[in-house]
């Protein structure tokens, strides 16, 4: 029979089955009774947590703890494992008390929480603006837990902690079993002639007690054995071949990091014939594994998992439920019960400096002694573990880590007394034991409880502890007289299992304030983060990391920035030679970022085309003599290049070609020999060089000048002479030449020569791809911009305009953004969800001065750079928290202008994403409560001859606005007003005559009371204000560029601007991520824009275009009989002429995308 021998393991944060129905979104929390609720402390009995339940006004409307800090927390028990799919929350009701931010957390136990993270790096949630609004959020993963703990990060600055919730979800299910680490296991036999399948399948999830175990083995015919290993955290996949457990296994991959957490984790193993596909959570590595495996005897393991399984499927059989039912089909082998109990054990993060731990000590024993224990795990070299003031002596002790070894130092009066170290790379993130034990004058540190890593020492005075123990980061003792501030680096980690004199510490008493103190401490939960799993160092670049960052070592890997990501090498010869280079060998990185290695070839620059010569191992012309019994040679040629830098060569060039040619005498050609050219080991070619693919002929034939006019081949003559058949080979489809092989040359006096040259190309279709964009209406448009984590961005422009966007793609919310904001600045902008980024770099010369310029933007998990030409790089870092994946849903395309009459009007209409229909009880103002904004980027460039007039007006739900307009003193106002029931803030700027018919570009930046104005005329000028309203724009509606039909809400001066509309030109207008005026030009019909009155696409966004709008050039929407912007531009053509970009005037640009998925 065959079998498979099973000890395996669980997850949490994945999706599952077991909902009752396909919609699992059922309120959770409404009606659960009091009991369930649980807080960090409470107001008052009115205030207590049970009455934080959603749009509920029981008590005093919510939950409020006594002190608003992050210390508190609101816990809900659901009474048992839930799937849990949204959550939503509330402020406490008629008050001013709401939240935020907060951090979700996850837990089966009510203990060692999990911190609930979007995309695995984000963990706050957006929170409330006001206390009755609903916020709703719809996890990206759902969870599977019993209980959910919400801990307020941000509330209401005027308020205090308040908080109504409710979650979402549905029942969940699951079976079970937990081994305990010794011979326990599952047999699964599978049944005897059973029909073998192409594709099998394992899923399970597990949850480890330890780091080590074996979850999964399987023997197969001949002695070979796969198993499933769980290693210092990571899960292994190992081949073995051989029946002795001294067989050194091969690694097939290695998956995940800090499995042994005693969280659930999902594990997927699909066999697809000869392939072996291993998911570990959302990460997946294939394999090809060598044989099917038939099982002689059981496999057992030394190192047998300690831990809990859970919905353990084979092909879609359910083991665990085999084996609860003791069906025949699996064994049951030692102690294996079908639940899980876990060990409750409660761990705490220290975060950064003001991180510590205070628990009460020992004092002086008849035996003169202390004994400490406890564990950590932490990625810092450096860093203070404990410290504890010694009685009488007035000396300190300091237990540290210093370059990953333990150290403990003994002071007294700034002199070292005993120094001791043990143990060594305690950085790996494992957890490390480490005992501090003095006793009748014998002192000992010991890490991992090994003999090895211990030290010793006998004291000449006891070392006992004063009073106190201190761990983490307590900077400064005080004893005597004196105060000594400590030269250690701080921890940063998690340290559990405390003990002192062998008596176990209650961290929840701790967290309760019933024992010791602590500051700014994660309790119950550790916050350790693997930023190296997976590597988010590209190309083969090692990955290192501490607690905070990680680092890519990109020194040999021939990329450079912070995940080794942009080449240091250009991707053609082309390329070099623009740079001034001169004939030689350089390296080629072909696609650029891309995953092909750069490759070492030769650039020929001496001709008018530039050459790239790449070489095989046999370039010179080579004699074959007859040879007896031989009546065929093969030859292969190995060229310098790997298989996918050739084929990327050859596809990226315009022009390639080869040198072949066969020199014969008495040895016929065709159809005796032939060669192979093209991908791989290439296809059977039958014709030579000079001919045409399918022709079987050579040169001669196609010419009609062959010696014998009867063949199409020199050599098919068969004279006795030498002769020749050469020529290049240019189809592109048959190159590389792979092979020769040459038939006729056994004959007494048959001799051949030849030669296979170099793969010679020229032309590289990446770097000369300009486009001339030849009216006002042309635009490009590429597909949707697909770099989610890391991309990168290249480009040449040249231009006589100070301004204009260069490109721009667009999401729900994200955006992408490259432009030339001044004639000296290029700014990379850009939203992943987390607000706004921008890069920056300056020029000191002008960079509207008709040359090609060079912009590279890049970004990564880890920052943001941009580089103009030489300049030295700017960087922008990525938020503490990580970054969320750029989503975005549009095609990626350049911005036109437009002309407004008096009655033209462009409302774009904001959409809230999240629905609330099922919440009935919620209020209206939950449905737009997503586009409350604390602030905004506002920007647009106008021209215009008579004011006053108004630009752009945006509305509120709430009758709040923002208005920007032209006074009837030719200057800008920009007017708030964001409290219905306060009068309007007014704005103005001291710039004047912006009515003079030139382009104005103004930009607003908001962020809560602070407003920064700049206009640029023919100088920037920048102006800050400050509001005296709250700073939030509550429900926005509607944004109006023109006149307003709607405006009721206004008072009555800029009601009669706003029906009096703008006449002039309006371009590059931007509010956050929404391109108002690109949505109605270029998507009229799809966008959620309604347009009112003539609209006409105009050059009047051209910095060069000076003449009133009488004498412009417009055309006008009704009048086209194509798509808005439906000019072509003219590809691959240089011309003097200009093109507008983005509402200025370019010159010509020459884009390639080396991060751009197409």
């Amino acid at each position: 029979m065959t079998y498979i021998v099973w000890t395996l393991v669980v997850l949490m944060l994945m999706p599952e089955q077991a909902c009752t129905s396909s919609v699992c979104d059922r309120p959770l929390v409404s009606s659960l009774p009091p009991s369930s609720f649980r807080s960090s402390s409470q107001l008052s009995t009115s205030h207590a947590p049970g009455f934080a339940k959603l749009n509920r006004r029981d008590g005093a409307g919510g939950w409020s703890p006594i002190i608003s800090d992050r210390y508190q927390w609101l816990e809900v028990d659901l009474g048992e494992r839930t799937k849990i799919t949204a959550v939503a929350t509330q402020g406490r009701y008629g008050s001013s008390d709401w939240l935020m931010s907060y951090l979700l957390m996850f837990s089966d136990t009510g203990h060692n929480w999990r911190q609930y993270r979007q995309e695995d790096s984000i963990g706050s949630f957006p929170g409330n603006s006001n206390a009755d609004s609903v916020v709703h959020y719809k996890l990206q993963q759902p969870a599977i837990a019993r209980f959910i703990r919400l801990i307020p990060l941000d509330w209401n600055p005027n308020g205090r902690i308040g908080l109504r919730l409710e979650t979402y979800g549905c029942p969940y299910t699951s079976d079970v079993v937990s081994f305990d680490g010794g011979s326990s296991g599952l047999l699964y036999w599978l049944t005897s002639g059973l029909k073998r399948t192409s594709r099998d399948v394992v899923t399970l999830k597990f949850k480890a007690l330890r780091n080590s175990g074996t979850l999964l083995q399987a023997e197969g015919q001949e002695g070979l054995s796969l198993s499933l290993e769980l290693e210092r955290g990571k899960l292994l996949l190992l081949l073995r071949k051989g029946r002795t457990s001294s067989t050194e296994p091969q690694r097939l991959v290695s998956l995940g990091s800090l499995l042994d957490d005693q969280h659930w984790h999902h594990v997927a193993v699909e066999r697809r014939g000869s392939h072996l596909n291993l998911t570990v959570d959302k990460h997946t590595e294939r394999v090809q594994i060598p044989a099917e495996f038939i099982s002689q005897k059981p496999v057992t393991s030394k190192k047998n998992f300690n831990g809990c399984l859970e919905n353990l499927l084979y092909n879609g059989h359910n083991l665990i439920e085999l084996a609860k039912n003791k069906k025949q089909q699996v064994t049951i082998s030692g102690n294996v019960t079908f639940s899980c109990a876990e060990p409750v054990s409660v761990a705490v993060t220290f975060t950064g400096p003001e991180s510590f731990l205070q628990l009460p000590g020992t004092t002086m024993s008849s035996s003169g002694g202390v004994s400490i224990g406890f564990q950590f795990r932490t990625w810092n070299k450096k860093g203070l573990l404990l410290s504890f003031e010694l009685p009488q002596q007035g000396g300190v002790a300091w237990l540290y880590l210093s370059e990953a070894r333990l150290q403990l130092q003994i002071h007294k009066s700034g002199r070292a007394l005993l120094e001791l170290s043990a143990g060594a790379s305690l950085n790996d993130g494992q957890w490390h034991s480490v005992e501090l034990n003095s006793r009748q004058g014998h002192l000992t540190i010991t890490v991992d409880k090994e003999e090895r890593d211990s030290s010793q020492a006998s004291p000449s005075f006891p070392v006992t502890v004063e009073s106190h123990l201190f761990f983490g980061g307590k900077t400064q003792f005080s004893y005597g007289s004196q105060k000594c501030r400590n030269l250690f680096s701080v921890f940063q980690g998690c340290m559990r299992l405390f003990t002192v004199d062998n008596q176990n510490l209650d961290l929840i008493k701790v967290q309760e304030k019933q024992l010791g103190n602590y500051s700014n401490l994660q309790i119950d939960i550790c916050g350790i983060i693997d930023r190296c799993s997976p590597s988010p160092c590209e190309h083969g670049g090692p990955c290192s990391q501490s607690w905070t960052v990680f680092h890519c070592n990109c020194s040999d890997s021939g990329y450079s920035g912070a995940t080794c990501h942009s080449s240091v090498y250009e991707q053609s010869c082309e390329a070099y030679k623009h740079n001034g280079n001169t004939s030689g060998h350089f390296y080629i990185d072909v696609d650029g970022s891309g995953p092909i290695k750069p490759q070492l070839v030769y650039c020929n620059m001496t001709e008018e085309n530039t050459w790239m010569v790449i070489q095989h191992n046999n370039t010179e012309l080579t004699r074959l003599r007859p040879f007896t019994g031989v009546n065929q040679y093969s030859i292969h040629f190995d060229y310098s290049s790997e298989e996918e830098q050739l084929l990327a060569v050859i596809k990226q060039s315009e022009h390639c070609e080869q040198e072949l040619s066969y020199h014969c005498k008495m040895s016929q050609g065709s159809p005796l020999s032939w060669w192979f050219g093209g991908p791989g080991a290439g296809r059977v070619q039958t014709y030579w060089g000079g001919a045409q693919p399918g022709s079987q002929q050579c040169a001669c034939g196609l010419q009609g000048d062959c010696v014998d006019l009867q063949h199409y081949c020199n050599c098919d003559a068969d004279r006795m002479e030498w002769t020749e058949d050469s020529g290049l080979l240019t189809h592109k489809e048959s190159l590389p030449v792979r092979s020769l092989v040459l038939g006729d040359i056994q004959r007494p006096g048959s001799e051949a020569v030849y030669r296979v040259g170099p793969l010679q190309c020229h032309g590289d279709r990446n770097f000369w791809n300009a486009a001339f964009f030849d009216k006002e209406t042309s635009y490009l448009h590429f597909p949707t911009f697909h770099g989610e984590l890391s991309a990168d961005i290249s480009f040449l422009f040249k231009t006589m305009a100070s301004s204009g966007v260069f490109l721009e793609n667009l999401g729900i919310k994200d955006f992408i953004r490259i432009e030339l904001s001044s004639s000296t600045q290029v700014v990379f902008s850009f939203d992943v969800g987390n607000g706004p980024l921008e890069v920056r770099v300056e020029s000191s010369f002008p960079l509207n001065d008709n040359r090609w310029h060079r912009v590279r933007a890049e970004r990564n998990v880890k920052e943001a750079s941009l580089r103009l030409d030489e300049l030295p790089v700017a960087t922008q870092e990525a938020p503490a928290d990580g970054h969320f994946h750029l989503q975005l849903n549009s095609q990626l395309f350049i911005e036109v202008s437009a002309s407004f009459k008096s009655g033209t009007s462009v409302s774009y209409t904001f959409k809230e994403p999240y629905e609330m229909s099922r919440n009935s009880s919620a209020l209206p103002s939950s449905i737009y409560s997503d586009m409350t904004l604390r602030g905004e980027n506002v920007s647009l460039s106008f021209r215009m001859n008579q004011s006053p007039a108004l630009l752009l007006y945006v509305s509120s739900y709430y009758r709040e606005y923002l208005a920007v307009l032209i006074n009837k003193h030719d200057k800008l106002e920009v007017r708030y007003k964001l409290d219905s029931s306060r009068d309007t803030e007014v704005l103005r700027s001291k710039v004047r005559n912006l009515a003079n018919g030139q382009l104005h570009t103004v930009s607003i930046r908001r962020l809560t009371d602070s407003v920064s104005v700049q206009v640029r005329k023919r100088t920037q000028i920048l102006e800050d204000f400050n509001l005296t309203s709250d700073g939030e724009f509550n429900a926005i509606k509607s944004l109006v560029l023109g006149r307003v039909h709607e405006s009721d809400d206004l008072d009555a001066d800029l009601s009669r601007l706003a029906s009096l509309g703008f006449t002039g030109c309006l371009s590059v207008v931007h509010f956050n991520t929404i391109s108002p005026l690109k949505e109605a030009l270029l998507r009229p019909n799809s966008s959620p824009v309604i347009i009112t009155g003539p609209l006409a696409q105009s050059n009047c966004g051209s910095a060069a275009s000076a003449n009133s709008y009488s004498a412009e050039n417009t055309h006008h929407l009704s009048d086209q009989s194509g798509s808005v912007g439906s000019g072509v531009p003219l590809v691959n053509s240089i011309r003097i002429d200009s093109a507008l970009i983005g509402g200025t005037k370019l010159l010509y640009l020459c884009i390639f995308f080396t991060g751009l998925y197409l």
